[in-house]
Formats: structure tokens, C-alpha cells, sequence
């Protein structure tokens, strides 16, 4: 049997029927209580299992009256002595009296309906309640308590109570009785984790930490590095490097091939050079080309921050390419960065002879044509486009070399597609976002990965400052005098929401304002939405110095290269996250300049906001901003919109567990060594986390056709 076939044929174990099914399966969850789950946590049992608490409330204070404190949580057992019931359509609340041997308390309620007080607290009977305290006119009350059971029944009442995140129609006793429901539904399955890793930690089976982790007793019980936790978190990192790893597998099926080229045009490219290459992009361009070498396919993601030199090295793997015969291509996400890239790379091939070719979704049907025909007869040797590359109708001669530009933007699927576009073609995917080691092993396991982390000599640190926003026309005031002397600046407008057209009328209202301001600065207006033709002549007027002033949205936050240019003012940056604004930032400081950057803020600021701005003025590296961003929002927001292959955990905090994160890889390695096919009890144990945590699809889905 062909060994890919088994990794494709996934499908879901009887084992884990009881955790898939719907939560309505569950007694008390009902079609209303299942919607309202589903927006918050998922619609199956095990989507509710991993909605972990984040407090835990202790019933077991037993106080005598006298001695409670005002707002404290007590347990106490008491006689039923009286019963003050208010008159009909009275608003005074219902009293009800009640007494140990230690003092007499007061059990309030308000708008109670019939005789529902009556029948939970009967007069003449003990009862246990247990709920908030509080002192009123020297007589200490509880009201409305959260439990009310007889003493025969003690057992009911817990003493430790998980606390859950909720949402809008959620309440403590909804999510608790459908979570008790889906304890019940919790197998006992076969272990998948390394035995030696189990005694090392300590930890428990899975079933046992599932069950634990909901029963928490102390606030250690909820800390991340408790064992239960812990052993989640290990469960569902292995899971992600398990799939990461067969993607990897069956992304370098084919039989890759060999890219040696005989050096002649990078040592051209090379002398023509205006300046010498870094320590760290003659590293990276070694790492590469030993994998061009290699009859493995390549899969190798290049970290760079802003101005690291990344498209000189994807360049050289061109050319070594291109010594061979075969084609490269580079796709880029937006028509402004793949018209840079054409632009920056043109200028570096002149000198040898190489005119590369470009392919827009929006250019003119004859240059499209011309285009396409290079690229299919192979008188293209390098082409650079967006997802117009991508289209079912685009062909190449040979193509060896797929370059995926900002590869955060596009999905693995998109990835993939590209490198089928050839007979083993080898796949070189970059980045100019730095992302946190954890992170990249999560999102981006299953490639190798390098890192360009060093700056070309001359590249001057940017001195970033933050001003309050109500102080913006001091800021143009001192921007008319700067830019009168020469200076050439950005001015980035906020992010307004989710929505394009707002974006646009933000920045267009500023430049209105501006142009108003400043008319001797000749200002640009730059946004996403405008045609080609306007924009590029914008840009065009910013390059060539006779706008002194660039008005953008974001559109401007990667590939726009003008090194003149030593101003950047980034307008309301505390709606920016810490990696947008490097970015932006990074679009100064590339000339001889001193270069500064501008935070207008809105007061008052977050502490989150606050912490993203101290950060920025705090320091200019990529990689430290990166892991601060990780700390500050989370996975999901660092690395943008979610795609397949994005990390999504629920058990696992990659802040916390990147330690656990290198033992799940390390397993995984061992584990593919020495039974690749997933073959016997091992190989079945491994589908089965594979299944629980759905990356069987995943799996599935990426080996697709």
C-alpha cells in the first residue's frame, strides 16, 4: 500500500463517537442553550470539554455569624425560623429568618413569584445555603444564594466550583450542568504521549486531567503549569506538529529535484552589487542552496525584518535556478508589493542581461499575453505576480523555484498550488514579519526555516516618539518646517474597522486636511482601493521627490521603498497591533537621514495600548517586538486572518508552553523515524489524537487534490 494512502484514509474512531456528538445530545442542553454555546465554544461535546474554567470558587468557609466578613463567600447549615412574606404587588423583597447555634441571619429575595421561598426554605427545617455575605444595619444577609439544599443532600452542594468565561445568555448554571453532562461522556483512551515525558511530569491520563481540570479545588488547579493542564496542552501541541509534519510528508512526495547551477550569474549579480552582502544573508543563501542541492524538495521559510535584504537572497535562488535552465516565480500578495518586487529586481538584473516578466490580475490584455507566452515557452526565467499566478490558466516551461512573499497572507492551500505548477518544484516561502520561535513552529512546522537577523550596514535606528492626538496641529506646524527643508514624510491614517470603505474615507478625509495645510508639500493620497494608473502615479511623484508628502492607509505597509523619505506618522497607532506598526515603520530609516516615527494616540490609553507603544519606542527589533506582540494578543492576531494551518489552540498557551512545544516536536520526529507509516498500536493511538483534535481533517483536507 502506498504510504501516502494511509495518511489520507483518516477517518473519525468509534472511541471518540460520544465526545463528536452535538451538545442537544447532552440532558438540559436544548436547541436555545446549544446556539448560544456554539457562538461561544463550538457544537460538539468536545468543544465544551475544552472550554477550560479561569476561576474557581471555594464553598468550604464555614464561619460562625458573628464572624463573617462583609462580601465574604460562606457555607452555613441554619434553621428555618420565620418567613416574612411581602403583600401582593408590594415591591418590598421577601425575608426570610434563619439561625444556627452561632447567631441569626437574614436570607433576602426579590420579585418572587407563588411560593417558590417557601418550598426551598421550609419553615421549621435545616437547610444548607451557601452564597455572597453581607452586613445591613447590623445584621448580616445573603441574597438570592447561589445554593439551597437539605443536609441529607449535602453532597449536591459543591465545595470547589469551576467559574467559566461566558457570554451574552450564558449563565454559571447553564454551562455547569451541560458541562457535568459532558464529563459523563468522557472515555478512557489509549495513551499517545511518550511514557518517559508521563513520569517525568507526572501526569495524568487524559481522561483523568479532563475530568481534573474542570474540578479545580485551588487557584494553582487553574495556572497553565499545573500537571492537567499541562498534559492538555502537550496533547493538542502534539497533535499540531503530528499533522504539521505529514503536510510536510506529503508536500515533498514527489520526487524533488537538483538545482546546481554552475554560479555564473550570482557571481554577477554579486560585482554589480552597490554594497556587500551581510554575514546573515550569505548564511541564508548557503542554507538555501544546500537544500537546491538536495533531491528532496525544498520547503524553507526565510524570516527577514523590515530592511534585512530577503529579496537579494531570493534572488540568488533564482539565479542558481535559472543556471539550471528552470524558472523561478515570486508571488507577492497585492499588485503595489508585486510591482516593488518587479521593480527592485528589474534594476538588479539589468546589469546581467535579465529582463524578469509581471503578471497582474489587472494589466493590459496585450503585456498579459506577451507575458503568459514567456512564461509558457520559457523566455521567462523569472516572473513575479500576485494571485494571478495562481489562475488555472497560467503555465510555465519549467518552473523549479516558487518564492511566496509575506507568506502570513496566504494559505498553505495557495502555497501548495503555486509549487504544482511544475514537476518537483522547490518551494521557498518569506516573511518580513518576524514571528516568535513558537510560534512559527505552530503555524509554520512544516517547513525548514532561516532567519536574516542582521541589517545592512548604515541602516540608522529610528527614534520613535508618541504625541496625544489632540496635539496634531502642532505635529503639521513642525511637519511644514521639516518638509520645507527637503524632508519627505508618511502620514499612515487609522484603521477604522474591518471595512475597507471606511479606511478609505479616514484617509481621505485626512488628506483633504492636509492638502489644505500644507499645499507647498504637494500631498499624495495612496489607498487600496484606488485604480493602478492613480496610485502608481502617486507613488511615482513620492519617489521622485516632487510630492514631499505621502497620505496612505496601510496599503503602504509592506514594499514601498523610498529611501529619501525619514518621517513616519502612524495616526491613532492604538489601533494598530505592534508588528503593523514595525512595519510601517520600517518604510523610514532605509537612507543616509536621521529617521523618526510618530505615534498620535487618543488619550486615555489602555494598558494593553500603552504596553504596544512603550514597546515601540523601547526598541527597533523585529524579533523582540514579535514575542512582545505574542505576550500582548494572542496567536491568532499575530499571525493576521486565520487560514488552514494557522495555530488555533484551546488547552495550549504558547507564551507559557513553548518548552512543551519542543518535546511535542521532538516526539513527533522520533515517532516518523521509526514507523512513517503510522503502522500497528502506536500508529493507531497517534490517529486517534490526530481525530480529537480534528487535525485528521486538516491532514486530510491539505493532501487533497
Amino acid at each position: 500500500m502506498n504510504p501516502e494512502s494511509r495518511y489520507r484514509r483518516f477517518q473519525r474512531p468509534e472511541a471518540l463517537f460520544t465526545l463528536f456528538a452535538p451538545l442537544v445530545a447532552l440532558p438540559g442542553v436544548g436547541d436555545k442553550l446549544a446556539g448560544l454555546l456554539k457562538k461561544k465554544i463550538g457544537s460538539h461535546v468536545v468543544d465544551l470539554l475544552r472550554h477550560l474554567p479561569v476561576g474557581v470558587i471555594d464553598r468550604t468557609k464555614r464561619p460562625a455569624i458573628p464572624n463573617i466578613e462583609h462580601g465574604a463567600l460562606v457555607t452555613l447549615e441554619v434553621l428555618v425560623t420565620k418567613h416574612d412574606k411581602p403583600p401582593r404587588q408590594s415591591r418590598r423583597p421577601w425575608r426570610v429568618f434563619a439561625e444556627n447555634e452561632t447567631g441569626q441571619i437574614e436570607i433576602i429575595f426579590f420579585r418572587t413569584k407563588g411560593d417558590y421561598v417557601e418550598k426551598l426554605l421550609p419553615l421549621g427545617q435545616k437547610r444548607i445555603i451557601s452564597g455572597r455575605a453581607e452586613w445591613f444595619q447590623h445584621k448580616v444577609q445573603i441574597a438570592h444564594p447561589d445554593h439551597v439544599v437539605a443536609p441529607e443532600k449535602a453532597g449536591q452542594l459543591p465545595m470547589y466550583e469551576p467559574v467559566y468565561p461566558l457570554t451574552a445568555g450564558l449563565t454559571p448554571k447553564m454551562i455547569q450542568k451541560a458541562m457535568q453532562g459532558g464529563l459523563e461522556r468522557v472515555p478512557a483512551l489509549p495513551e499517545w504521549i511518550d511514557p518517559s515525558l508521563l513520569a517525568r511530569f507526572q501526569w495524568p491520563t487524559w481522561d483523568q486531567a479532563m475530568q481534573k481540570v474542570h474540578r479545580p479545588e485551588r487557584a494553582h488547579d487553574l495556572m497553565p503549569g499545573s500537571p492537567e493542564r499541562a498534559r492538555l496542552a502537550y496533547d493538542e501541541l502534539l497533535a499540531n506538529q503530528m499533522a504539521l509534519a505529514i503536510v510536510r510528508h506529503l508536500s515533498t512526495r514527489e520526487q524533488g529535484r537538483v538545482f546546481a547551477g554552475d554560479g555564473q550569474l550570482r557571481r554577477q549579480l554579486i560585482e554589480h552589487l552597490p554594497f556587500t552582502l551581510t554575514g546573515a544573508q550569505d548564511r541564508v543563501i548557503r542554507e538555501i542552496l544546500t537544500d537546491q542541492h538536495q533531491s528532496d524538495r525544498m520547503l524553507r521559510l526565510v524570516q527577514g525584518d523590515v530592511g534585512a535584504g530577503k529579496t537579494l537572497v531570493a534572488l540568488m535562488a533564482m539565479l542558481n535556478v535559472m543556471e539550471t535552465g528552470a524558472q523561478s516565480a515570486l508571488l507577492a500578495p497585492t499588485e503595489i508589493l508585486a510591482r516593488q518586487h518587479f521593480a527592485s529586481i528589474s534594476a538588479m538584473l539589468e546589469p546581467l542581461g535579465i529582463k524578469p516578466g509581471l503578471l497582474l490580475g489587472k494589466m493590459k490584455a496585450a503585456e498579459k499575453r506577451e507575458t503568459l507566452a514567456g512564461m509558457a515557452n520559457g523566455g521567462l526565467p523569472i516572473v513575479i505576480g500576485t494571485h494571478a499566478l495562481l489562475s488555472d490558466g497560467v503555465e510555465f516551461h519549467d518552473l523549479g523555484l516558487a518564492v511566496v512573499d509575506e507568506q502570513h497572507r496566504f494559505g498553505v492551500r495557495q502555497r501548495l498550488i503555486l509549487g504544482e505548477k511544475g514537476q518537483g518544484v522547490d518551494v521557498l516561502v518569506m516573511t518580513a514579519t518576524p514571528i516568535p520561535r513558537t510560534l512559527a513552529m505552530t503555524a509554520y512546522g512544516d517547513l525548514m526555516s532561516s532567519q536574516i537577523d542582521e541589517k545592512p550596514p548604515g541602516r540608522k535606528p529610528i527614534t520613535t516618539t508618541s504625541l496625544p492626538i489632540d496635539r496634531a496641529d502642532d505635529v503639521i506646524a513642525r511637519l511644514k518646517t521639516v518638509l520645507a527643508e527637503g524632508k519627505q514624510a508618511y502620514w499612515i491614517c487609522p484603521l477604522v474597522d474591518e471595512s475597507d470603505v471606511l479606511d478609505v474615507q479616514a484617509a481621505e478625509e485626512r488628506f483633504t486636511m492636509l492638502k489644505a495645510a500644507l499645499p507647498h508639500a504637494n500631498p499624495q493620497l495612496v489607498h487600496g482601493r484606488m485604480d493602478a494608473e492613480t496610485r502608481d502615479a502617486a507613488m511615482e511623484d513620492f519617489r521622485s521627490g516632487e510630492a514631499k508628502l505621502l497620505v496612505a492607509t496601510t496599503v503602504v505597509e509592506v514594499g514601498v521603498d523610498v529611501p529619501q523619505a525619514s518621517i513616519m506618522i502612524i495616526e491613532h497607532a492604538e489601533r494598530f497591533g505592534l508588528a503593523q506598526m514595525h512595519q510601517l515603520r520600517g518604510r523610514v530609516g532605509r537612507g543616509h537621514d536621521a529617521s523618526s516615527c510618530l505615534l498620535l494616540y487618543k488619550a486615555p490609553l489602555s494598558e494593553t495600548a500603552t504596553a504596544r507603544l512603550n514597546i515601540m519606542k523601547d526598541s527597533n527589533d523585529g524579533f523582540r517586538i514579535a514575542e512582545e506582540d505574542l505576550k500582548l494578543r494572542g496567536p491568532g492576531e499575530v499571525l493576521g486572518r486565520r487560514q488552514s494551518g494557522d495555530p488555533e489552540f484551546t488547552l495550549a498557551d504558547l507564551a507559557y508552553h513553548g518548552d512543551l512545544l519542543e518535546l511535542a516536536r521532538d516526539q513527533v520526529h522520533r515517532i516518523l523515524e521509526e514507523n512513517p507509516t503510522l503502522e500497528g498500536t502506536e500508529g493507531e493511538r497517534i490517529k486517534l489524537l490526530l481525530a480529537l483534535f480534528e487535525r485528521d481533517r486538516a491532514v486530510t483536507y491539505l493532501a487533497g487534490g
